[in-house]
């Protein structure tokens, strides 16, 4: 166990831990607004296979001495359009066709990381360093979290529809394809952000912990979302602290902290179902 007094200081916190905690609450806000859609459209392994999209572009984007995260961006997005095309109108159905993409773009990026020798350079990238996160990628993560939470806002109702009944809004007229396309884009453009916080292993659970959490404890989907929100901040913060006090890995933290959050928001669920049956 570490003695944070002797880590903590002024220094510490206003280089690295600070810039961390910022871009980690935009994150952690991001993913929770787009993970409860996800989770609720059964679409949440798609984080998992755009990770993968991610790690094998930011793999080549460091071989070949590009801006990672300006190149990953992108790649991702147009991988989620390609994704979101082929369950529509191919053969291969939704989750066989992310296998593909995910396996096939994970091949790549372990390839190119390889034959360039960086493997080691590149292994944060799979398992998450927050910490060791730039200033530039900070300002990076914190504008385009601030552009998804906005596009988000602006477009709730629609994503509302869309996420509950899409037949239903099909019918009143509304554009569902483009709808889908903006949250899978939106997802896109969070699991990049979120890749230096959690990791390429990980950070399908940073969108699905705190969706699966707050419908334990709310029905109305505003609740959901706001409890969602909640939840994935605090663990984040809970996971961050945790991880200096034990010198643990910080994705790895978070993860736990969204477990132990799921499983009371079950006890809580059955304490209460149990008293509304005596």
């Amino acid at each position: 166990m570490n003695d944070l007094s002797a880590i903590l200081t002024p220094e510490y916190i206003a280089v690295i831990l600070l810039p961390a905690l910022i871009a980690g609450v935009a994150v952690s806000l991001c993913s929770s607004l787009l993970g409860v859609s996800l989770v609720l459209k059964r679409c949440s392994m798609i984080g998992d296979g755009l990770s993968h999209v991610g790690y094998g572009t930011l793999c080549v984007a460091v071989a070949m001495g590009w801006a990672p995260m300006q190149v990953a961006v992108p790649v991702v997005i147009a991988a989620a359009y390609i994704l979101l095309r082929l369950s529509e109108n191919s053969r291969l159905g939704g989750d066989t066709a992310i296998a593909l993409f995910s396996t096939s773009a994970l091949a790549i990026g372990i390839l190119a990381s390889s034959k360039a020798n960086l493997t080691t350079d590149v292994s944060h990238y799979m398992f998450g360093s927050i910490l060791a996160m730039t200033r530039g990628d900070v300002i990076f993560s914190v504008i385009l979290s601030i552009c998804v939470v906005l596009v988000y806002l602006l477009f709730y109702d629609k994503i509302f529809a869309v996420t509950f009944d899409e037949n239903f809004a099909r019918a009143t007229g509304m554009n569902v394809r483009f709808y889908n396309l903006l949250i899978a884009v939106l997802t896109a453009v969070t699991v990049v952000l979120g890749m230096m916080m959690m990791g390429a292993l990980l950070i399908s659970s940073l969108m699905i912990f705190p969706a699966v959490t707050a419908m334990r404890l709310c029905k109305r989907f505003r609740g959901v979302v706001i409890a969602a929100v909640i939840v994935s901040v605090t663990c984040f913060l809970c996971g961050l602290f945790l991880s200096l006090l034990l010198d643990t890995a910080v994705g790895a933290s978070v993860v736990i902290m969204d477990l132990a959050a799921y499983l009371i928001a079950v006890i809580i669920g059955k304490l209460k179902k149990a008293s509304q049956n005596r």
